[in-house]
């Protein structure tokens, strides 16, 4: 946060974020913000602090621990974090407000924050770049007592709000381009064109080294280099370990199944890539066979796969899956008889059927799909390329930077 970027980045709100914290304010839960490394976690715990130190609490009284900086970076046990804390803590019964970034990185961490939480008058917040914070002994320790709050690479309209660019500008195509090229890591967003690329290296070696291989004791990233390449070359793609497996070898690459589902595993609590899995429409059940990965930023992906261009449906396809997540549905890929719903996304009592598509095929197949599904909740076709028609056979046609943009 020290750097020029991060100045920056403080610079720009992210109100759905930062709104869901004060929600849950002086309640009895822990705020635990997920995402990928970069996604804006640090940032959104020092506007949380901004918030705070604006609504009249004493500085005294908001504890912040950066694991990652200078000064705090030997504290990686849970007593040298009790002998820390002991110096910090005010002697008073007011609200003391803890904020830990990083926390992961504390072995131990969850009793020091539930002993924190039995122990005192506080609002507890942490972050975390690895999904295995949230399971064994947390799940035990502070089993229903924090709530997640995922945290993701800009949205299509946070993009807009960083840039500066109205949403009805006409400059919002090209925009869209930038987005899609680049990607939406906030330091990204913000760089000069000629020095994103090099960020997003950075970035992807960070996660893939740091987040995933290290953590996991992986000596070797050639393997788990390889595996996150075919993913990113492969989103929208229907996969199994074992097909990987067997592309990788006729690589050269020597592999096994139960190696690339481990590494799965370790890509997925690293935040980098997620899964959907397939669901049977009819049978009304999930089927134990192939998934589709897809990868938590479009800059990442084309990083990962050497910049080139080309399969823009998946891209595509990838764009509406991370926008989904972002908007807080859980999202299967569908299966009707011999027939794909590319999304089925599921919020609550709210259902929606979506098929994503580069461009409407002349036989309108991707309308054709969503017909045989015989119920009553919203189906729509979303598109890369913008058409004035709204709807086919009542099935809502919808152009993607719209879709983004929640325009109807």
């Amino acid at each position: 946060m020290n750097t020029s970027l991060g100045r920056m980045e403080l610079m720009f709100q992210r109100p759905y974020y930062l709104s869901k914290l004060i929600e849950f304010k002086d309640t009895d839960f822990i705020k635990i913000i997920t995402g990928v490394r970069r996604s804006g976690k640090s940032v959104l715990l020092m506007l949380y602090k901004e918030y705070l130190i604006k609504n009249g609490i004493d500085k005294d009284h908001i504890i912040y621990i950066n694991f990652e900086s200078f000064t705090y970076q030997t504290i990686n046990n849970e007593n040298m974090l009790r002998e820390a804390l002991t110096e910090l803590i005010p002697h008073d019964d007011n609200k003391i407000y803890f904020l830990f970034d990083e926390i992961q990185l504390v072995e131990g961490w969850q009793r020091v924050i539930n002993g924190l939480r039995v122990s005192f008058n506080s609002d507890l917040v942490v972050t975390g770049s690895n999904a295995n914070m949230l399971s064994g002994e947390i799940a035990t320790l502070l089993s229903g007592r924090y709530i997640e709050i995922p945290i993701y690479p800009l949205s299509f309209s946070e993009f807009l709000m960083f840039k500066n660019i109205d949403k009805n500008s006409r400059l919002i195509d090209q925009a869209y381009e930038e987005y899609e090229k680049y990607g939406g890591f906030p330091s990204v967003v913000l760089a000069d064109e000629n020095i994103k690329d090099t960020i997003l290296s950075g970035i992807f070696d960070t996660i893939v080294l740091n987040d995933v291989a290290l953590r996991s004791g992986i000596k070797d990233p050639a393997v788990l280099k390889a595996i996150i390449r075919f993913l990113a070359d492969n989103v929208g793609q229907l996969v199994n370990s074992s097909k990987i497996a067997n592309t990788l070898k006729s690589e050269g690459i020597k592999t096994s199944v139960h190696t690339v589902n481990r590494y799965l595993d370790m890509l997925e609590n690293g935040y980098l890539f997620y899964r959907a899995q397939q669901y049977d429409i009819r049978g009304r059940d999930y089927l134990r066979t192939n998934g589709k990965y897809f990868i938590v930023d479009s800059g990442l992906r084309r990083n990962a796969i050497g910049r080139k261009d080309g399969n823009y449906s998946n891209r595509l396809e990838n764009i509406v899956y991370i926008e989904l997540l972002k908007r807080g549905y859980t999202i299967d890929v569908g299966r009707l008889d011999n027939k794909e719903i590319d999304f089925i996304a599921k919020k609550l009592d709210e259902i929606i059927y979506i098929q994503v598509t580069y461009e409407l095929p002349q036989n309108n197949h991707e309308t054709d799909n969503l017909l045989h599904i015989k119920d009553n909740y919203k189906k729509i076709v979303i598109t890369g390329r913008y058409y004035d028609i709204t709807q086919i056979d009542g099935i809502h046609i919808i152009y993607i930077v719209d879709w983004l943009l929640g325009k109807k």
